[in-house]
């Protein structure tokens, strides 16, 4: 089961590859990893997705919260969440093709935000299933590239 963290760690150099060591020491793959500052300059978030039974990632939380450069791990898997990715996607087009693969943009509600003579670059964000998705629906025209940003997640609001 893939399960989304919450790591809260100071904005220092080096912080990345301590978090990152962790898993690889341990040899869990970490399925995606997005990092940037907070609202707070000396605080960044990682949101970090990782595979594993509750047991695995219980103890990965613990290893993480022992790191002295991490103030808080919450793991967002079974909590109300907005997540979202975004990804970019060249296609190559000729005109043969062309309007379908604009329709399938159109349908999934994604932006061309580049166009050539025989390819375009979507950008489309959404939840993973919603990325999956659309990648799938293009794949018989051709990925000439494909770039996705990987989980960011944050609680929602209360009601």
């Amino acid at each position: 089961m893939l399960h989304t963290l919450a790591v809260l760690v100071e904005n220092h150099p080096g912080v990345l590859i301590k978090v990152a060591g962790l898993f690889a020491r341990r040899a869990y793959n970490i399925e995606s990893l997005t990092v940037c500052q907070t609202e707070d300059p000396e605080v960044s978030r990682m949101t970090i997705v990782v595979a594993g039974d509750d047991q695995v990632i219980e103890q990965v939380r613990n290893q993480l919260s022992k790191l002295v450069v991490v103030h808080s791990v919450v793991d967002l898997t079974e909590k109300s969440v907005v997540d979202r990715e975004l990804a970019l996607v060249r296609i190559p087009i000729n005109s043969e093709t062309r309007s379908e693969v604009f329709q399938t943009v159109d349908v999934f509600r994604g932006r061309v935000v580049d166009m050539g003579r025989s390819n375009i670059t979507v950008e489309l964000t959404g939840d993973i299933d919603k990325i999956d998705a659309f990648v799938h629906a293009l794949r018989p025209y051709g990925l000439l590239e494909l770039v996705r940003t990987g989980k960011i997640a944050i609680m929602r609001s209360e009601a």
